[in-house]
């Protein structure tokens, strides 16, 4: 994917919000900052720990990626707090 094909595609998201599809099959909306917890040692953030989500980018790969004090990492090492 190029840069400008990313750039087309990020136009219409924010990085302030995000939307789930919960295990009931509900989407639900959630706005930035949000809890999750972190599911495996990483960085400076520790298994167990409750942390705040502050944005929500996408790499050029389309992974997403947290900012958590101001430092990025990828969605899947954490579970959203619901």
């Amino acid at each position: 994917m190029t840069r400008s094909q990313l750039s087309e595609i990020l136009k219409y998201s924010s990085p302030n919000e995000l939307y789930i599809v919960t295990h009931y099959n509900v989407l639900i909306r959630v706005f930035c900052p949000f809890p999750v917890i972190v599911l495996q040692d990483i960085g400076t953030l520790k298994s167990g720990q409750i942390v705040l989500v502050q944005e929500i980018k996408v790499t050029i790969e389309l992974k997403t990626v947290y900012i958590i004090d101001n430092d990025a990492y990828y969605y899947y090492h954490f579970n959203i707090e619901m």
